[in-house]
């Protein structure tokens, strides 16, 4: 179904992959698609070290007021790109009073003012926006979303932190090494029956735990492209951020020209393909005839199995993975029960993914039982076609729920399931507790990823857990006419027209970023939570669902920092910073420093492997507003959660073992300002503990360019740009 091939390949014209070639590597290099577009955007005058300046940006109302209050406090005039600020993920304004409005207002004011495009609540999630008015082939996207992906339409797209972008704002460059590129070599075409979240978990569960493709940039070739409509692709693309990867290109063809002929954008348009020669650093075969319907388990993408697999053994797949609790889903005849099903935003609530669902269930009934389902259109054009085709009536009178464009069942903040039930759903992910369940309140409750196809089976099924290739049904796929009368009715086009005379709006729960101090000579830090899981992710180091409405709130929003991995971190934290250490710690710092004054103090905690998931920056400073000061890690999930560590002033150390402390020990690194300054790796480091004894422990950092270093100088982005 899959392979992975390690080592280097060479493509020629397009068609054969060969390990030998005349040409050499490193000048074959130049014949990617990533290459030619990665080099196209860079200003840095050499293609090892990429400074890159995008196209355009987008973000949420989750992140954009902290990215907009970031800007203006380092220098902001106006948009110098096109900026779009989207209204998906806080759109329910019943948590927390006016505060999720306050922040649309807030958005449209800036909007005016600075000169950008604000699309309404309700309108449009944020990647169906970008996808359909702002992808273009050979273009870069940057979006404070980590599933900002659109290169099924040329389009590199990469999701980074809030703190990025900020930097886009002030004229500023993405800065990073020239990644590797990876072949995504498609062969073959899908199975009736098998969709776009089939093929992505497949490959999730085929690369993530190993890492294959972490930080590389995914290009999509092979002659199975030919063989998936544009919208398939978008749905397999989307998916490409839980593999790790940090972006993704795919070959163009006439299937691309008319999704933007269709869009009223044809001269978005142009073909992408690899030069004669190109050389992958590896390559990732996948054979679309033999993908089967998937299901990703609980709780990650990458736990993927068949449909099929699971149920000729339930009990003993939910054992292999950690998951006995879902056997009491299985019935009497061997079935799984489920209980709800959903189908959203980016990933789920694609125009042909909903029509196939329409064909599934046209003319039958979910039932009136526990089971139920809810779809939510991607854009409001989206919408205007299901309801001119009958899709919408079929969904409907099947007991769909049928509701406007949000992202919340992917993030927790729409769509809860019940304690203890197990909810399908084709949206982008299934961590621990995204779903809104909350664990310190006795609630749990899982969700498996599945295609909308067999969501819609196990839906026509009375909710028995069923896969779609199962089914004998004659897909319709009709012809979709793209309809954007909703977004010239109720969009805000500003972009170039950025007028100063506008006041922002502020509500109540707007605040500013409190002040960070600069790095001290010498940082004295305690440890505040010490996680051993295997990954930790965004999520658990600040939760989603209804801690999104604080996202305007920096001190607020705090208070939620690993509530529902370490629940006393907080107050710990702030202990930290507030109480002063023992004598014998006090002793013993002053003896290794040779000073009589106590060494700047700030917290940190220790991860094997955090950051994986969202880019929210808030997982990184919202630790930092609690007087955060590093993170110790044996590697960092992914690029965007270290980017916003450095970002927010905080030092992303890596450690070669588990380290020898526990919570309630002192870390003092010695000389650090010294080390960061003369841009060394390895730092001078002590564990102490409460009774005064010491030893050494060794910490490093990865190679950081000398802008990030000096925003840990200074203490975080903000303070780099006022100095």
């Amino acid at each position: 179904m899959i392979k992975l091939e390690k080592d280097g390949v060479f493509l020629l014209n397009g068609e054969t992959f060969t390990k030998e070639c005349a040409v050499s590597a490193e000048e074959a290099r130049k014949g990617t698609i990533a290459y030619s577009i990665l080099t196209s955007h860079n200003t840095s005058g050499n293609d090892k070290d990429l400074m890159i300046r995008f196209d355009a940006m987008a973000s949420h109302d989750i992140t954009y007021v902290g990215i907009i209050q970031t800007a203006r406090a380092s220098g902001l005039t106006s948009f110098p790109l096109p900026y779009v600020l989207t209204n998906c993920h806080n759109s329910l304004c019943a948590v927390g009073g006016t505060i999720n409005e306050d922040d649309h207002l807030f958005g449209l004011s800036a909007a005016k003012k600075y000169g950008g495009i604000y699309v309404p609540a309700h309108q449009s999630v944020i990647h169906s926006y970008m996808r359909e008015t702002m992808s273009g082939c050979g273009k870069m996207i940057l979006g404070s979303d980590s599933h900002t992906r659109y290169g099924a339409l040329g389009t590199m797209a990469i999701g980074e932190g809030g703190p990025e972008l900020v930097k886009q704002l002030l004229k500023k460059t993405y800065d990073i090494p020239m990644p590797e590129v990876v072949a995504i070599n498609l062969v073959g075409a899908p199975k009736k029956g098998v969709g776009p979240h089939d093929v992505a978990i497949a490959l999730i569960g085929a690369v993530f735990s190993s890492g294959f493709v972490k930080n590389k940039v995914l290009e999509f070739v092979g002659e199975g492209v030919k063989n998936l409509p544009i919208e398939f692709r978008n749905g397999i693309d989307v998916m490409t951020t839980e593999t790790t990867c940090l972006s993704s290109i795919w070959i163009t063809d006439e299937r691309t020209k008319e999704y933007f002929e269709k869009h009223g954008r044809p001269e978005a348009y142009k073909e992408l393909k690899p030069a004669p020669v190109a050389y992958y650093d590896s390559m990732v075969t996948v054979d679309l005839s033999k993908i089967e319907s998937m299901i990703a388990l609980p709780f990650h993408p990458g736990n993927a199995v068949t449909v099929n697999e699971l149920k000729a053994d339930p009990k003993g797949v939910f054992e292999r993975f950690g998951l006995n609790e879902l056997c009491s889903k299985i019935d009497e005849n061997g079935n799984i029960r489920v209980e709800q099903g959903v189908i959203a935003g980016c990933a789920g609530g694609i125009y042909d993914n909903l029509v196939a669902v329409g064909d599934i269930l046209r003319g039958k009934s979910i039932g009136n039982g526990e089971f139920a389902l809810s779809a939510y259109p991607a854009s409001q054009p989206v919408m205007t076609q299901l309801m001119k085709d009958g899709t919408a009536s079929d969904l409907l009178g099947s007991g769909v729920t049928l509701r406007t464009a949000f992202c919340g069942p992917c993030f927790g903040a729409g769509d809860v399931p019940a304690n203890g039930c197990l909810s399908i759903r084709h949206s982008t992910r299934n961590f621990p507790n995204r779903e809104g369940s909350k664990p310190g309140n006795n609630q749990s409750a899982y969700v498996a990823l599945m295609d909308a196809r067999s969501i819609a089976a196990t839906a026509a099924n009375g909710g028995i857990l069923t896969a779609a290739t199962d089914l004998d049904i004659e897909y319709t796929e009709p012809s979709y006419v793209y309809d954007d009368s909703a977004y010239k009715s109720r969009v805000y086009y500003g972009f170039g027209k950025a007028d100063p005379t506008v006041e922002l709006r502020f509500g109540p729960n707007i605040a500013d970023w409190p002040n960070m101090p600069a790095l001290g000579s010498n940082i004295l830090m305690k440890v505040c939570s010490y996680i051993t899981d295997a990954v930790t992710t965004t999520d658990e180091l600040i939760p989603s669902g209804e801690t999104s409405s604080y996202r305007s709130n920096p001190l607020k929003l705090a208070e939620f920092t690993l509530s529902r991995k370490d629940p006393e971190y907080v107050s710990r934290a702030k202990a930290t910073v507030s109480e002063k250490p023992s004598d014998n710690v006090v002793k013993t710092v002053n003896e290794l420093t040779g000073e009589k004054e106590l060494p700047q103090i700030g917290s940190v905690i220790y991860a094997r492997k955090p950051g994986d998931g969202s880019a929210r920056e808030q997982a990184a400073s919202c630790q930092r507003v609690l007087g955060g000061a590093a993170n110790i890690a044996l590697e960092y999930a992914t690029k965007r959660y270290r980017s916003n560590l450095i970002n927010w002033g905080m030092l992303p150390f890596l450690s070669e073992t588990e380290p020898d402390f526990e919570v309630g020990d002192y870390i003092l690194v010695l000389g650090v300002r010294e080390a960061v300054m003369n841009k060394t790796d390895v730092f001078n480091a002590f564990i102490i503990k409460e009774n005064g004894e010491k030893k050494p422990l060794n910490l490093t950092v990865s190679s950081m360019t000398d802008d990030e270093r000096q925003i840990i100088l200074d203490g975080c982005l903000i303070n780099y740009y006022r100095n």
